[in-house]
């Protein structure tokens, strides 16, 4: 388990974390998310000993990192793929972490079985693409078996397929009961992979509780309808208290409703004899939610284009 409170870190009169409180349960796969320079590294690297905090604690199973003298049987850990010595093969990077760790020498091969990366074990990886840098690094993370992992944008560089197999990867960490902490910035993928959500903005938290209930504090659930009588649609339902956004097409107009459900909506078209061609609920979206609750927390914004 990982707990983290009131966590602060200052570089000069700039606070990267400040007051940060959070707890990471074992079992289940937990999303980092913030915006650019919320805190996240920073937060990631004082849990592993990195960087000092200027206050507040982060321990991992009851004890900082540094108190830990075989790290990597306790707590796995990718943070930067290209941290790597590029005149070292695969293979000679995890047995020089194996030794130092007292990690027996047949893991290195396991983990290089693992991640898919045993035909390349004894190229150096100074030649090693993105994606096979980024299964590197999770080869490390795994090399202790620990019950710990932390993940920082673990799937950068990754083509589909490595992408489908760090989402199971995950889930079968967490099935194991281990504890599984993912920063990430693609909503997608925390959308299909995490259970629980950390968010914070300016190095402060703004929510920490499960991905459905997040979502769904962020936007209100709106129903699609897709009709050839829009116009008369649109009047009936915002008669009813609905709020009503249209989008026209040739053959039919497709209405985004939010304040009333689906079924009432079916039955105010039937009683006005309506004809429906599409009547569905659009569920919260991740990224919407995401993008209103961290609206004023975004430390870089890209202007409009020209």
């Amino acid at each position: 388990m990982i707990e983290v409170n009131e966590l602060t870190k200052r570089y000069g009169d700039k606070s990267a974390v400040k007051d940060l409180s959070f707890t990471v349960r074992p079992g289940q796969v937990t999303g980092f998310l913030g915006p650019n320079g919320a805190g996240k590294t920073t937060t990631l690297r004082i849990l592993l000993g990195l960087v000092d905090p200027s206050g507040g604690t982060a321990t991992i199973d009851g004890r900082p990192f540094r108190d830990r003298p075989r790290g990597l049987r306790h707590v796995g850990a990718l943070l930067d793929a290209g941290d790597v010595h590029g005149g070292r093969t695969a293979a000679a990077h995890l047995a020089a972490l194996a030794r130092g760790n007292r990690i027996p020498r047949a893991r290195v091969e396991e983990v290089l079985r693992e991640v898919g990366l045993a035909g390349v074990a004894r190229r150096r990886t100074g030649g090693f693409s993105l994606g096979m840098r980024q299964r590197l690094g999770i080869a490390t993370a795994l090399l202790g078996d620990p019950p710990v992992l932390l993940f920082d944008e673990p799937l950068n560089g990754l083509d589909p397929e490595g992408v489908l197999w760090v989402r199971g990867l995950f889930r079968r960490l967490a099935a194991e009961g281990r504890t599984v902490f993912v920063s990430s910035h693609l909503m997608s993928e925390m959308e299909n992979t995490a259970d629980e959500l950390i968010v914070i903005g300016r190095g402060e938290l703004i929510a920490a509780e499960s991905l459905t209930d997040f979502a769904a504090r962020g936007t209100r659930l709106s129903v699609s309808v897709r009709t050839p009588d829009g116009v008369r649609l649109r009047d009936v339902l915002t008669a009813e208290g609905a709020s009503v956004e249209t989008d026209g097409g040739d053959a039919s107009t497709v209405l985004t409703v939010t304040g009333l459900p689906a079924a009432r909506i079916g039955e105010l078209a039937h009683q006005h004899r309506l004809l429906l061609h599409e009547l569905a609920t659009r569920g919260a979206s991740l990224e919407k939610a995401f993008m209103e609750l961290t609206a004023d927390s975004a430390e870089y914004l890209a202007g409009e284009p020209r």
